[in-house]
């Protein structure tokens, strides 16, 4: 028989609304707040149906087993090692696998940015469930929140409680933009820093990688916000700045080992990126 909470070992925060609306008014907390958090372990015959959604975003990670989420007619798999996000006031209805009960650590959040910060991780509403690369850190996150939430959610707990699904929320957007080993953005980003004095040549990169110049383009865009040779370039000026933070080669010198035989080009090309020359940086660092 499907039941919603109950399982042995679990924990469950429902802090009480007073205090919600309370931290909703504070300067912080206003922007971010968990109102119900838990860890349901091996939840056998879990299911939750919800006809009118929630009035805050549900962020549920998958530490081990499957389960399942349907919203509108979309029915949708959660395995472990995926995190599972379920706007606001959208009617829902999710659960265990029946083979393989879900664990599952869990948050309900509202405040002023959650929306916002929800947007960042890149679900949607035909899109619900992405992965999460470190799920141990993030299941470590959703612990700090049920922990400082058990006993007395102080002002102070329920601070703690925000940073902490602050963090999950950001570790879970990052996953989606940065490369995963062995996929073409990663082996691309490999070859540019393994050839930080060289030239680049975005069709050869692709074609290396085994996609095309367009689709590359962009998967460098949503990754670092800028092209394939603009972050080549962004390489290049941070291999400068150690060499001159740890050495003490000329400008020439470094300008050299990092692909520039002309030394006026590169201090031009630093000074774009970093506002300074060269020698000034290196003065400033040293005096500093």
């Amino acid at each position: 028989m499907p039941i919603e909470e109950g399982f042995r070992g679990q924990r469950l925060v429902v802090v009480p609304r007073p205090v919600v609306a309370e931290a909703l008014r504070r300067p912080v907390t206003r922007r971010l707040v968990v109102t119900d958090a838990g860890y349901y372990p091996h939840a056998s015959d879990h299911r939750m149906r919800r006809k009118r959604g929630t009035s805050e975003y549900i962020v549920i990670v998958c530490a081990g087993g499957a389960g399942w989420v349907r919203l509108g007619r979309e029915l949708h798999r959660v395995e472990a090692r995926q995190a599972l996000v379920v706007p606001a006031t959208v009617p829902h209805e999710y659960g265990a696998d029946a083979d393989d009960p879900w664990t599952i650590w869990w948050a309900h959040l509202g405040g002023t940015d959650a929306a916002e910060l929800i947007e960042s991780t890149g679900v949607t509403d035909s899109r619900p469930v992405v992965a999460v690369r470190a799920v141990e850190r993030a299941v470590a996150l959703l612990d700090e929140i049920v922990t400082a939430l058990e006993r007395v959610p102080s002002p102070a707990k329920m601070l703690a409680a925000a940073g902490a699904a602050w963090k999950l929320l950001t570790q879970i957007a990052v996953d989606q933009v940065l490369p995963q080993p062995g996929d073409p953005l990663q082996r691309a980003m490999a070859y540019l820093e393994d050839r930080l004095d060289g030239s680049i040549k975005v069709p050869e990169l692709a074609a290396l990688v085994g996609v095309s110049a367009s689709h590359l383009t962009a998967m460098f865009h949503r990754a670092t916000g800028g092209g394939v040779l603009a972050h080549h370039t962004a390489l290049r000026m941070a291999r400068a700045r150690q060499l001159l933070d740890t050495t003490d080669a000329t400008i020439t010198e470094i300008g050299r080992e990092i692909g520039y035989a002309d030394a006026f080009y590169f201090s031009r090309q630093f000074r774009r990126h970093h506002g300074t020359s060269p020698s000034d940086y290196r003065t400033r660092d040293a005096s500093g």
